[in-house]
């Protein structure tokens, strides 16, 4: 269990025990655009300290897993008052398997730390039953790639074709490929490529979460944006034959 100890604070540049920034405008967002593509049961890939995980509520079953044993630990007493929330422990590469597959997997900034991005996928696409779906949330644009990247293992930053390449190898179909935030894109510009920054700053986190993020879900119900922060990416597993 204490193989991959460390992962969350390698993965993110924050330590298990300090928490993370309060987002909660940031996570309404980003459950509005994914919550339509899952089903009634889900697998979280990923899921660090539950952040995203405690702002998805109402469904039949959600596993939530981290490559970090302490992140584990964590998510299970976070969730332990939600019967249909399991924690487990998954690192892409191991041996993962599910009494039951899900309808849906997410994976919230999981994909850049992965070399074999399309391996990971063709692994993660046997969780999931046929026709299923999974959610991917990847950093955008590799005009944005910066220290703080390199600091955290990111492979690389997507744009929705190459995002979509590695779903087409993992033989799986493209239902959506977007950018996503793009004023989140200019804000990371600045701060990480012209900037320099290496780790978040707690207190431009909290003003961007709390005048940024509203204008952003506004702008972005309304027009679809030509960059962005973040690729959304849908992908669909084979139906049943």
């Amino acid at each position: 269990m204490q193989e991959h100890a460390g992962a969350f604070s390698n993965a993110t540049g924050r330590a298990l025990e300090q928490g993370g920034a309060d987002q909660p405008r940031y996570r309404r967002y980003q459950r509005e655009l994914i919550a339509p593509y899952c089903g009634r049961s889900v697998l979280e890939v990923g899921a660090g300290l539950g952040e995203f995980a405690a702002e998805f509520t109402g469904l039949d079953r959600l596993v939530v897993t981290d490559a970090d044993p302490g992140a584990v630990s964590l998510l299970d007493k976070r969730f332990s008052d939600r019967p249909e929330v399991e924690a487990r422990q998954l690192a892409l590469g191991n041996d993962f398997e599910l009494a039951e597959p899900v309808e849906s997997v997410i994976a919230i900034n999981v994909l850049e730390h992965i070399e074999d991005d399309a391996g990971a996928l063709a692994a993660l696409a046997k969780l999931v039953v046929p026709g299923g779906t999974i959610v991917l949330w990847v950093p955008g644009y590799q005009q944005l790639y910066g220290e703080f990247d390199r600091r955290v293992g990111h492979f690389r930053r997507y744009t929705p074709a190459t995002v979509s390449d590695a779903v087409l190898r993992a033989g799986l179909t493209v239902e959506v490929a977007k950018p996503v935030n793009l004023l989140g894109g200019i804000a990371w510009w600045a701060a990480v490529r012209r900037g320099g920054s290496t780790a978040p700053n707690p207190k431009l986190v909290a003003v961007y979460d709390r005048v940024v993020v509203p204008v952003t879900r506004a702008v972005e119900r309304r027009v679809r944006v030509p960059f962005g922060q973040t690729v959304l990416c849908v992908a669909r597993t084979p139906a049943a034959t």
